[in-house]
């Protein structure tokens, strides 16, 4: 058996080491470890509950509208405040905008780079290495003259979040309550204009090359499986949510019960009793810990470690999504030869991508239709001395969740559970795999096996910045 380790893996967010055992053409063990201890739960103890919004978005650079967002939604219900339909809408589009940046920043400058021949791209963005190349000459020019029109896109959407959060990174605009911006006629104009030119890349050219992608790989619908599901939903309007809430466990989506959310720290590098529900958790740093190889913690769903982000989102609302989405949806699953079944793979989960960023970036057209310049945005909050609250939505990597507990008017706990911390998870206390680990385990490989490994690590997006708290 040989043992091989990727450390750090490129073109993700953070550090990430991987290790893979493979033995006879197979990878029989792996093991996901987050190396940088961050610390941020502990800094928000004592604080202003409102500085919470303010430092979680701090967590991470790439997306930060998605803790922007859960911190809100956590101390709205903590605060026990809803923000009026024109402070949702504006919530959306901005966060919505993030999604879209993210998609085609994974898909273009993450991933694709592992498919595109060396000789496509310059010596910095190419991966060095011919194996397993299966474009020809004129696809692999192709996609790299996309690679650098997705920069163009890339900025565009950064944009957008701009136009309505006041900056980017680190928005100033979503707040609890709702928002702090209206927006004038003329920043309407430059969104929707700005928001057609991407619909177009994505329509035009992000999902023919996709589709492209997953035809000659078409294997990789067989890599890279984990099974169970988990999405907190996202996107809020009306008493509903665009994505649906919900997991898919040994049978059929089912709700979410997030009484059910635990998180544990066997094999990481903290002590304490666990695993408990994030309202109870108390762990503490222990870096000389034995039995330990990561920072990253083990939350479980129902006792399962589940996938989440994409696929998850793609096939809850597959199941009870909008009509809308699951026309698109049965559309390119159709033109790339796939079954919904097959999204929670590694060419899946690019896939599940497309079809969310084209279903999005629609709905987000008719968000911005629905918005009344003369509506209120927000409602006027009051931090009581002693309350908590949960905000669960999805970011583009996945279910995230951030809880609060008030006590004294100040913050007493704050816990975060990011979509990383679910996908790059140690084994836990039972010994059972994290979902990358899973994804991992079971594959057969060419050679020591970093090829295929590389391509079902970046296929789920790992972010560690977000990872470890």
């Amino acid at each position: 058996m040989r043992t091989v380790s990727i450390d750090p893996i490129t073109r993700i967010e953070g550090h990430l080491r991987v290790e893979i055992q493979v033995e006879d053409g197979v990878i029989v063990g792996a093991r996901c470890s987050g190396a940088l201890y961050r610390g941020l739960e502990e800094i928000l103890r004592g604080r202003h509950p409102l500085d919470a919004q303010r430092i979680t978005t701090r967590i991470c650079g790439v997306c930060p509208l998605a803790h922007s967002t859960a911190a809100s939604l956590c101390l709205d219900d903590a605060l026990g405040v809803e923000p009026p339909r024109n402070g949702q809408l504006l919530r959306n589009l901005i966060y919505g905008a993030n999604f879209l940046h993210n998609h085609i920043l994974h898909f273009y400058h993450l991933a694709l780079p592992d498919y595109l021949p060396a000789r496509a791209l310059p010596g910095a963005l190419s991966p060095g290495t011919d194996e397993d190349r299966r474009f020809s000459a004129a696809e692999a020019e192709r996609l790299a003259g996309h690679y650098l029109a997705a920069l163009d896109m890339r900025r565009k959407a950064q944009e957008l979040v701009a136009l309505f959060g006041g900056k980017m990174p680190h928005d100033m605009s979503i707040v609890p309550g709702g928002v702090t911006h209206r927006p004038a006629p003329g920043d309407v104009a430059a969104f929707r204009f700005r928001l057609k030119e991407i619909a177009g890349f994505i329509e035009g050219t992000y999902i023919p090359d996709l589709l492209l992608v997953a035809e000659r790989y078409h294997d990789y619908f067989e890599l890279g499986k984990v099974g169970k599901l988990l999405t907190f939903g996202c996107f809020p309007l009306d008493g509903d949510r665009l994505f649906p809430a919900g997991a898919v466990l040994d049978g059929g989506p089912e709700p979410l019960d997030p009484g059910e959310i635990r998180e544990g720290f066997s094999r990481s590098w903290y002590a304490g009793e666990g695993p408990r529900p994030p309202w109870e958790e108390e762990a503490v740093p222990d870096p000389d810990k034995a039995t330990a190889y990561s920072w990253i913690k083990a939350p479980r769903y129902r006792g399962e470690a589940c996938e989440v982000g994409p696929a998850a989102r793609a096939t809850l609302a597959l199941a009870h999504g909008p009509p809308q989405f699951r026309e698109i949806a049965g559309e390119l699953l159709g033109e790339a030869k796939a079954t919904p079944e097959q999204l929670g793979s590694a060419m899946g989960r690019h896939l599940a991508r497309g079809i969310e960023a084209l279903f999005l970036a629609r709905a987000m057209e008719g968000w911005l239709a629905d918005l009344d310049p003369s509506a209120p945005v927000a409602t006027s909050v009051t931090v009581p001395d002693e309350a908590r609250g949960q905000g669960l939505t999805d970011a583009p990597r996945g279910a995230l969740g951030h809880w609060v507990e008030i006590a004294g008017g100040v913050i007493a706990r704050y816990q975060v559970i990011a979509p990383t911390t679910w996908n790059a998870s140690p084994r836990d206390e039972r010994d059972v795999p994290g979902p990358i680990e899973r994804a991992l385990e079971g594959t057969r490989v060419a050679g020591d096996g970093l090829l295929e490994a590389g391509r079902i690590v970046r296929s789920f997006d790992p972010c560690l910045a977000c990872a470890i708290q």
